[in-house]
């Protein structure tokens, strides 16, 4: 079993503040600094937002290529989840092969009473790079932002599209590279 955090409360704090700084702009590209290597085939920035936001109480779900047993039980000994075999009721899901990834129509999008209660989507990219690729708008996004996201299929931007058709429902999106994040929240218009 490998470590966790270094440091659980600082670390955990660093990281909330790295996705909060992602979900607040849209597009942009944060860096989460990390000591710790990832746990294969997780990126580093993936396995770090799950260790700093999931816990006993948020069902998880892992793609085919995600879950490895020892990545399950190295969420399961250090956040305390669940592991859960049905999309649609995970609070965070991890898609570590995004080629193969389910419709994003298949997660909790919320009800109309709680949208709130929707799920996170962690989405692995080859790559992110801000200022090119697709044009998004939307709250928190000044004027424009772009974003190329390597290795997404066309229908994950088509399903994205849709999601933003049922707000205030919608999935949250949260794409890693390497050690960055940048996030789609469901009020993110994404055209290109």
């Amino acid at each position: 079993m490998q470590p966790g955090l270094v440091d659980p409360v600082l670390d955990s704090q660093r990281i909330f503040r790295g996705v909060l700084d992602a979900m607040s702009h849209p597009g942009r590209v944060v860096t989460l600094g990390l000591a710790r290597p990832a746990l294969a085939p997780l990126h580093p920035a993936t396995l770090a937002i799950c260790l700093a936001l999931v816990d006993f109480e948020t069902p998880v779900w892992l793609d085919a290529a995600g879950r490895a047993a020892d990545v399950m039980a190295h969420l399961r000994f250090h956040c305390g989840c669940r592991i859960v075999d049905d999309p649609a009721r995970a609070r965070f899901a991890v898609v570590a092969d995004a080629t193969r990834m389910p419709d994003l129509d298949r997660f909790d999008a919320g009800t109309g009473e709680y949208p709130d209660r929707s799920a996170t989507v962690i989405v692995q990219t080859r790559a992110l790079a801000a200022g090119a690729g697709r044009r998004l708008t939307g709250p928190g996004i000044e004027a424009e932002e772009r974003l190329e996201a390597d290795g997404l299929p066309v229908r994950f931007w088509e399903g994205l599209r849709a999601n933003r058709d049922r707000f205030p429902r919608g999935i949250d999106v949260l794409l890693t590279a390497g050690a960055s994040v940048a996030a789609l929240p469901r009020t993110t218009r994404v055209e290109g």
